[in-house]
């Protein structure tokens, strides 16, 4: 394992991994908590091999689990050019009523005023196209948008499964609310309703807070300097009464337990400098890599993620560079699944 000093860790190539494509999750486990979890502390820098029904054991009275209540949208539609050609479409992040950013293939095939055919009742105008992909559309539609959205969308999942999901309701958390995202948080996928009840017998406190997520979150790094990848920014939410319950843990000394990278991204982006949060409605693009000092979260759940990502980097300013490559190392040599529906850590 490479020496820390020996690496530049603002190199893109710096948080590559070897990853065998058979470890990739192409479906969830039939029990949510049955996957396994790599427990990893940063203070004696042991990792055990355990699953993830056994987080109760590592979880103690007066932790603050902070969870995402976003809900995917059913974001990945098909809509026709007057030639009959087909466009994907798939939404990514509201900008009011009518105005969507999406991403579209094949994108060539479409131009500034380009009208899509959807349904009876649903048609979009390309407004103006972007990098990667990406356009800004108006919808036209009679109604309810999210009506005409649920009767011609599917669940957009990620490009790396290939195999076609049987029930929806598993690539959304079971404490899903709000609907807005073109992709799970994927760690909280882990979690069932009698696990969270385990949890909150045993006192520890559960805070939701809101994360839309972006198709941001798989587009990869381009840039072999980190420092000029350009983070997408994504619609949050955190409560007057939630921030209390925060602010009180940390001046308490209890800890704050982030459940995925979507809740550290938000309790660090509403961080202010005496390590409390505040009450926040709008954008985030913190961009979170090592050499970040983490001023709210104090632990952390989440899944495996893919090589040379914006997540790896996140992770590796948690746990350590060296510490995550290892952890890493570890999960492939043990054989954990990855990703979406793949297995757990919890770093403390």
């Amino acid at each position: 394992m490479s020496n820390i000093n020996n690496v530049d860790l603002m190199k893109k190539s710096s948080y590559f991994y070897d990853l065998p494509e058979e470890l990739i999750a192409q479906k969830p486990l039939e029990k949510r908590d049955s996957s396994r979890l790599l427990v990893f502390s940063r203070k004696n820098e042991k990792i055990e091999d355990k699953h993830f029904y056994d987080i109760a054991d590592y979880l103690e009275k007066g932790d603050v689990l902070v969870i995402n209540n976003t809900r995917v949208l059913p974001a990945r539609i098909f809509g026709y050019k007057e030639t009959g050609a087909k466009i994907e479409l798939l939404l990514q992040k509201r900008l009011d009523l009518t105005t969507w950013e999406v991403i579209a293939r094949p994108f060539k095939r479409l131009k500034e005023g380009t009208e899509l055919h959807i349904s009876q009742n649903l048609s979009l105008t390309v407004l103006e196209k972007k990098d990667y992909g990406e356009c800004l559309v108006k919808f036209n539609f009679s109604g309810v948008f999210e009506e005409r959205l649920a009767e011609v969308g599917q669940v957009p999942l990620p490009p790396y499964i290939h195999e076609k999901l049987k029930d929806k309701e598993r690539y959304q958390t079971v404490y899903s609310k709000i609907e807005g995202s073109s992709a799970a948080p994927t760690a909280g996928l882990h979690f069932t309703q009698e696990l969270l009840h385990r949890l909150k017998e045993k006192g520890v406190e559960i805070v939701e807070v809101l994360l839309h997520v972006g198709l941001g979150t798989f587009r990869p790094v381009k840039e072999e300097d980190i420092l000029n990848h350009n983070m997408h920014s994504e619609y949050i939410e955190m409560s007057k009464e939630n921030a209390q319950k925060i602010n009180q843990a940390k001046a308490e000394g209890r800890r704050v337990v982030a459940v995925g990278t979507t809740s550290v991204r938000v309790l660090e982006s509403v961080a202010v400098q005496d390590g409390k949060v505040r009450e926040y409605k709008g954008d985030t693009n913190i961009f979170i890599y090592p050499s970040y000092k983490f001023k709210i979260v104090d632990a952390l759940i989440t899944n495996f993620h893919l090589p040379e990502s914006t997540l790896i980097m996140l992770v590796s300013a948690f746990a350590g560079y060296d510490q995550t490559m290892k952890i890493y190392q570890h999960a492939v040599k043990e054989r954990y699944r990855f990703f979406s529906f793949g297995d757990a850590m919890f770093i403390y």
